[in-house]
């Protein structure tokens, strides 16, 4: 489908499927899962104007968390009989990564729009499955991608646009938290749907640990790899201009969160083809705590972290002075907005699908690389795997 034809389409959707929205209505929506992330975004899309209609979750607790914040709304326990209630403009979905291409579908077949948590897609294959029915859709889907909209991101890039850096042969991106520990397999406090909570998963026995940290464990999850990775790979990608890698080695293990299957420390080599990207988190040390990209050029190297922008001309060891310092924040609430206004413009969003799956490939192919010992190539359809 041609961008123009997919344009025609959502602009279609937009007469035909949301007529009663104007200018000045308050859109409708409901959470699909309530944890703190889902809470998170529920209050920003509150207080950007949005009304939640209805809450899902498969745990009880949170259910009741989020409705203390959306007094009024609806409950449910099953995402399906959310999504035909009437009323309800576009959903957010934020349950584990496991979740997220069924929840997006299944939206997206309801005739919702949606705002879904990253990363896109648990596997390349699921993620090539989203990336399809969305362009198939007319439904406006938004990836929670948030440096996407930030507006002093935009300003970092045009450092590079601008040439300031040169040529750049490397990047370097980094997340350390001292923040790892024992996983908790104490009983959960308050009710579980638990065979809701593994949807497609594998079925086992109740492991309150696979709830709390869904994220480390491989039924459900890509790891910090993908999680944290789906961010930092995005900026690489569209900072750079490169393309996604072509290849990845890595290597990681378990140093404090026992029980764990990901790692809380890995380091993955990345190769586009002309640059090359080193990925590293360390979640048993708090040096430089945060997260961190540098972008190595022939004429100069720029830093990106929480604290903002910092360039330096090369060669660095007769310039440490820095030629350019700015702060760079990452609020939430241009994203949101960016959303909220493609739903009533019917253009396309700032983190699209297709922006999605380019940014969590890398991640997954380094993670087939550390769990098969072996460097692995990923094929231009980003699913095959050699």
């Amino acid at each position: 489908m041609t961008h123009d034809r997919r344009q025609f389409l959502a602009g279609a959707a937009g007469l035909a499927g949301s007529t009663r929205i104007s200018a000045n209505d308050k859109l409708a929506y409901g959470l699909i899962a309530a944890g703190g992330r889902g809470r998170y975004l529920s209050r920003s899309f509150t207080a950007l104007g949005a009304q939640c209609v209805a809450v899902c979750d498969a745990y009880e607790p949170n259910m009741e968390l989020a409705l203390k914040d959306t007094p009024g709304a609806k409950k449910f326990i099953e995402h399906e009989a959310l999504l035909a209630m009437k009323g309800i403009d576009f959903v957010i979905c934020a349950g584990p990564d496991h979740w997220h291409v069924p929840h997006l579908l299944d939206s997206i077949k309801a005739g919702k729009d949606v705002y879904t948590e990253k990363p896109l897609a648990r596997t390349l294959a699921d993620g090539a499955r989203a990336v399809k029915a969305v362009k198939a859709s007319d439904r406006i889907v938004q990836v929670g991608m948030q440096r996407r909209s930030a507006p002093s991101l935009h300003d970092a890039k045009k450092i590079i646009d601008d040439g300031k850096l040169g040529r750049i042969t490397m990047t370097k991106a980094q997340w350390n938290w001292n923040t790892s520990r024992p996983l908790n397999n104490s009983p959960l406090q308050g009710e579980l749907h638990w065979n809701r909570f593994l949807g497609s998963a594998p079925q086992r026995p109740v492991e309150p640990m696979r709830w709390r940290s869904w994220r480390v464990f491989k039924d459900y999850a890509g790891g910090n790899m993908t999680d944290q990775g789906t961010h930092l790979m995005d900026v690489v990608l569209w900072f750079t201009g490169k393309g996604v890698p072509k290849s990845a080695v890595a290597q990681g293990y378990i140093a404090k969160m026992t029980g764990a299957e990901h790692p809380d420390v890995f380091c993955a080599v990345f190769d586009h083809g002309d640059m090359l990207t080193t990925w590293t988190l360390d979640y048993a040390n708090a040096f430089e705590n945060g997260w961190q990209i540098l972008f190595m050029g022939d004429e100069g190297t720029m830093r990106l972290d929480d604290a903002g922008v910092t360039v330096w001309k090369e060669p660095w060891h007769q310039n440490r002075t820095p030629i350019l310092e700015m702060k760079a924040p990452v609020p939430m609430e241009p994203h949101i907005q960016n959303f909220l206004d493609c739903i009533k413009s019917r253009k396309q969003p700032n983190c699209t699908v297709e922006i999605a799956q380019a940014a969590v490939a890398g991640p997954h192919l380094a993670n087939i690389a550390m769990f098969e010992g072996r460097k692995a190539k990923l094929a231009a359809d980003l699913v095959t795997i050699s």
